[in-house]
């Protein structure tokens, strides 16, 4: 990987970024605290604003749902999505307790509103009655069924558990649900293969710090972000065959996006 990144690179574009977010801090505390519909608005010009900082161009497919609340299922490969979603979603994100603790992003992460969720089964019953109450007051929430991060090259099966809030009405109505497909492409316009892939995807053990400066370094990157058809658990019948659906509308989206042809992913087993 020697060669791709810039130190100088890396250098100017850390600096900027922190000094961009510690300015925005203060904006988005006196949003949330005055209570004003600008708390919703302002994180998608933060994340647009880190997207141009960083160099990554996103490219949309699809049609966002304009129904509202929206509970949108996807696939989760590095820090990174949080601002290329963010940029382009006026919700809040669903995520585990321990990113409540991380330093920095762990602040961003409740000035966005972040559901955090412990994954133990005695708080399961708690943490789906805060996010049905958050998608009744009409907010409308990211999700990563997953459950964890992978390598992008992949989607790992989406946990039928995790969509459990979908079982809900809300006001006599089913919750939407839209299914959205991440896929980091290319680099400088040179496609990204499954070995240069893990330069922006984040999963397993990887060491936070190291990574983030090296992505700071690297060129262009752009992203294809595909909104698929919604759907609603009264269509599909069951949780799982909604996970199911879900998966495999995203599972193609990612597929097609790095392959530049329509080909079904391998399905990885549930761990």
């Amino acid at each position: 990987m020697n060669g791709i990144d810039s130190p100088i690179r890396s250098f100017v574009r850390l600096a900027v970024y922190l000094g961009w977010t510690l300015a925005a801090i203060p904006v988005q505390i006196i949003a949330l605290l005055l209570r004003t519909s600008f708390r919703v608005r302002f994180p998608i010009i933060y994340h647009r604003t880190c997207l141009k900082i960083v160099g990554i161009d996103v490219q949309i497919r699809g049609v966002k749902s304009k129904d509202h609340p929206v509970l949108f299922a996807v696939n989760h490969s590095s820090y990174l999505d949080i601002s290329v979603l963010g940029a382009l979603i006026t919700g809040s994100f669903v995520a585990k307790r321990e990113v409540a603790k991380w330093p920095l992003y762990g602040l961003l992460a409740k000035l966005q509103r972040t559901v955090f969720v412990d994954r133990r089964a005695r708080f399961i019953a708690e943490q789906r009655d805060e996010m049905v109450g958050r998608l009744a007051g009409g907010d409308d929430l990211i999700l990563f069924p997953e459950g964890t991060s992978s390598d992008g090259n992949r989607v790992l099966p989406f946990k039928s558990a995790l969509l459990s809030t979908a079982e809900i009405e809300v006001e006599g109505k089913p919750i939407t649900v839209q299914p959205v497909s991440i896929a980091y492409t290319h680099l400088d316009g040179i496609p990204l293969g499954r070995h240069l892939r893990p330069l922006y995807t984040w999963f397993g053990d990887m060491e936070m710090a190291s990574h983030i400066w090296r992505v700071m370094g690297l060129g262009k990157l752009k992203v294809v972000v595909q909104f698929h058809p919604p759907m609603t658990i009264a269509e599909t019948g069951s949780r799982k065959i909604l996970a199911a659906r879900c998966w495999e509308a995203v599972a193609g989206g990612v597929s097609s996006a790095i392959t530049g042809r329509e080909q079904a992913l391998v399905v990885a087993k549930a761990a």
